[in-house]
């Protein structure tokens, strides 16, 4: 069940409800200030089951964040509540040698309003308001210069950084569930070849840029400005997830 107006208070929204555009980035942004991506829950052995009244209880009353299957799945849960004729994506995220990685490695969304938007409040470090899907040149942002292009089937979102376009990922325009992550979603909280096992990351987008735990690496961004440092211990790891994240865990 999506309690509108207790996610609303979760994100600190207070915009438009009606299912339009400004609605849609209002929301967007709002959801990637206040809700981190992370992966805690992998490593305190607690299983991540794709049920949206699950993911309400988790990223809303307990106040957590989550990952990609997560994140996305409850904002597409709440989108559609308000209207929004929403569609869950297919991706698989790009790798440093050219290819992509798994079916069903990354869930996104599509939203249909006079044109199509590609959606996504769970892929970490990204674009902090909607990409026109039906728009294949750069995207300026102040977070970065993005880009989205597609064959009618298969898409590439891409970002410039440092020099270059880097794919991140490629999606595909089938509609899916949510249930058809459940396989990708096992895969990332289990496999030993998967990052999300390998280290916790806890990561939140803010107005001056981000702030990120990465085990004991403490990274923050501000107008550009990358300061990194190294936590003495799991104590001021705890203590930083509260104070960063707002979150204690039991």
């Amino acid at each position: 069940m999506i309690h509108i107006d207790r996610y609303f208070e979760r994100i600190r929204y207070r915009g438009p409800r009606e299912p339009s555009l400004e609605t849609l980035r209002g929301l967007h942004r709002a959801h990637l200030f206040a809700v981190p991506f992370e992966n805690l829950d992998i490593h305190l052995g607690r299983r991540i089951v794709l049920d949206e009244s699950r993911l309400f209880e988790k990223l809303v009353t307990q106040r957590r964040g989550g990952f990609c299957y997560e994140q996305n799945g409850l904002f597409a849960a709440v989108l559609g509540a308000l209207g929004f004729e929403v569609t869950l994506l297919e991706a698989r995220v790009g790798r440093g040698d050219g290819t992509f990685g798994i079916p069903f490695d990354h869930l996104t969304l599509m939203v249909q309003l006079d044109d199509r938007w590609l959606v996504d409040v769970g892929f970490g470090d990204s674009f902090l308001e909607p990409l026109r899907l039906d728009d294949p040149g750069d995207q300026t942002r102040d977070e970065g210069v993005f880009r989205v292009a597609y064959d009618g089937a298969r898409g590439v979102y891409a970002r410039h950084a440092e020099g270059e376009w880097r794919d991140q990922y490629e999606f595909y325009l089938a509609p899916r569930l949510l249930v058809d992550f459940a396989g990708g979603c096992h895969y990332h909280q289990t496999s030993p070849l998967t990052t999300f096992t390998q280290r916790r990351v806890c990561s939140l987008a803010t107005p001056e840029g981000r702030v990120t735990l990465s085990d004991l690496k403490l990274i923050t961004t501000r107008n550009g400005q990358r300061d990194e440092r190294t936590l003495p211990d799991e104590a001021a790891f705890q203590a930083a997830l509260r104070t960063y994240f707002d979150i204690d865990l039991p």
